[in-house]
């Protein structure tokens, strides 16, 4: 049986923002070379000050990664070896890492429906070695913060948002990384606000932590000659900060084409047999970082939209505590009923913000069609 011609489908496409904005960026980076001041130019401190603004927070430190960002967030706050920090076991493997980088140990609470830590599951977690909960706010939708933070505000924990996919989503009225101790996020290629490399932030409202991390991200030093602490180099690289400014002018742009990519998913797939779709709540605004539906049949839902041109992707589809790196710490399959069951059936649809109508009609016929053969 012949399979019909489709318009093909990326599951991203980064070459269509860049070509977008491709001069503003040029002309971004060549100021930079102009200048010559290639480390912690004047461009690093603009977005950062761009960046706290965005976020509704007194200050923005860039850095590297978002792995770092949380890192040092740990750091920071005196969290290290004997220490326990309680995150999710299905988000991307970085966020457990990051934990463990710091000597720390990473201890898992399962998820609710939304794909999000769940509140109810934390206060078993808590021991007295727990000093924070690192929620992270999943596809681009944020955690039950007001939950979260209740519990960590009764057993003096420190809260940590992991906003590696977030920039831009409130959560009653509030932009996340501006809800706990300290905000982390990723500026990677893949995100919605997006570093033509790896590039990092932290936020906070605390201007003596501000201070601690501007010197943990600086090889330690307090001024040029005295390192005050031993530390790494993760400075956000002043040209990816200049093309990260031109970027930010386009963000709400971005933001909204993905929010009505989401609701045009939501609508047009609502009732499909074997088909689930996230759901907005009255009291957030996700960004989507990515669109994750949940099929009966995934993988082989997943085959049949390859073969008619269009990518999908899962995040993601191995948990944490089912790492080879996770063996240490003693958790099988099964540890996490909520979250394992989700990892064998959700699926990434394309979502970024170029998408064009007609891919999108085609990626849900595509769909309709699968669940209705």
């Amino acid at each position: 049986m012949a399979v019909p011609t489709l318009p093909r489908v990326p599951f991203v496409d980064l070459a269509a923002q860049h070509r977008a904005v491709r001069e503003e960026l040029l002309a971004a980076v060549a100021q930079v070379i102009e200048s010559g001041q290639f480390i912690l130019g004047p461009q690093v401190q603009e977005f950062e000050q761009r960046f706290a603004e965005l976020c509704g927070v007194r200050h923005a430190v860039g850095v590297n990664s978002g792995t770092d960002a949380i890192c040092l967030a740990l750091r920071a706050l005196d969290i290290g070896p004997g220490d326990d920090v309680l995150t999710v076991p299905n988000s991307f493997v970085a966020t457990a890492s990051a934990i463990a980088l710091c000597g720390a140990r990473p201890v898992l609470v399962d998820v609710r429906d939304d794909y999000n830590m769940d509140p109810g599951q934390i206060v078993q977690a808590i021991t007295p070695r727990t000093r924070a909960i690192l929620p992270v706010h999943l596809t681009g939708r944020p955690a039950d913060m007001q939950a979260i933070s209740e519990i960590a505000q009764a057993h003096n924990l420190h809260v940590v948002e992991d906003a590696a996919q977030a920039v831009a989503a409130e959560y009653r009225g509030r932009r996340v990384g501006s809800l706990g101790t300290i905000g982390c996020f990723s500026l990677h290629p893949l995100k919605t606000l997006s570093a033509c490399g790896d590039g990092g932030m932290l936020t906070t409202d605390d201007e003596g932590l501000a201070s601690r991390l501007r010197v943990l991200r600086n090889i330690g030093l307090q001024t040029r000659d005295d390192a005050v602490q031993w530390s790494g180099n993760s400075r956000l690289d002043t040209i990816q900060a200049a093309m990260l400014l031109v970027k930010l002018r386009y963000l709400d742009t971005w933001t909204d084409a993905r929010r009505a990519h989401a609701e045009y998913y939501r609508t047009a797939l609502a009732g499909t047999p074997g088909i689930r779709v996230p759901l907005d709540q009255p009291h957030e605004r996700a960004v989507y970082h990515t669109f994750v539906i949940q099929a009966e049949r995934r993988d082989k839902l997943k085959q049949f939209l390859a073969e008619r041109g269009i990518d999908t992707a899962i995040h993601y589809p191995r948990l944490i505590h089912l790492q080879t790196a996770a063996r240490g710490l003693n958790l099988p399959s099964g540890s996490f009923p909520v979250a394992e069951a989700q990892a064998g059936r959700i699926l990434s649809l394309p979502v970024y913000a170029e998408l064009t109508s007609q891919q999108r009609a085609a990626v849900v016929d595509a769909i309709r069609a699968f669940a209705y053969q």
